[in-house]
């Protein structure tokens, strides 16, 4: 199975981030780490070859840029994903995530079950939409993308 072996996040083109934000930032890059699928594909859409990829993360022009290595970080391809695309269902996300926060410390276990089931309704249409964005030029499993919105989410939080 082909993965990423290595993630991080360029912070030259984000503002600088809180201690909340930074960790949010890990804790996505480990799960990611952990668990994934991720083919980068040339442009004729065939498989890049390799078993491991490295990714660089970055942000410039309102755009997400990913930066794709071989295992031992020989440069193979340069994607871009619009920022445009995603910005309202991680605005949504990032709004649910907070009212679930919130309902865990006030609201009844029912009330709390209804804004997580949102929550993981908007988490997923978040990742069907990377998905889609990516298709042809990276492919990647739902579960995969879901954990690379969180990424995504958690460095739109510094914008």
């Amino acid at each position: 199975m082909t993965r990423l072996v290595d993630i991080r996040v360029d912070a030259a083109g984000l503002p600088p981030a809180d201690a909340d934000t930074e960790q949010e930032r890990r804790v996505a890059i480990f799960d990611l780490l952990e668990a994934n699928s991720f083919v980068p594909l040339d442009p004729a859409g065939a498989p890049l070859p390799g078993d491991g990829f490295r990714l660089v993360l970055s942000r410039s022009e309102g755009r997400l840029w990913f930066d794709i290595a071989d295992a031992e970080g020989q440069p193979l391809v340069r994607q871009h994903l619009s920022m445009d695309a995603l910005r309202q269902v991680a605005k949504d996300y990032r709004q649910i995530c907070d009212s679930y926060h919130d309902a865990v410390h006030s609201l009844p276990p029912a009330r709390i079950e209804t804004i997580d089931t949102a929550r993981r309704e908007i988490h997923t249409e978040g990742a069907r939409l990377v998905q889609h964005r990516l298709a042809g030029r990276v492919t990647l499993d739902l579960a995969t993308a879901r954990r690379l919105f969180t990424l995504i989410c958690a460095i739109q939080a510094g914008t």
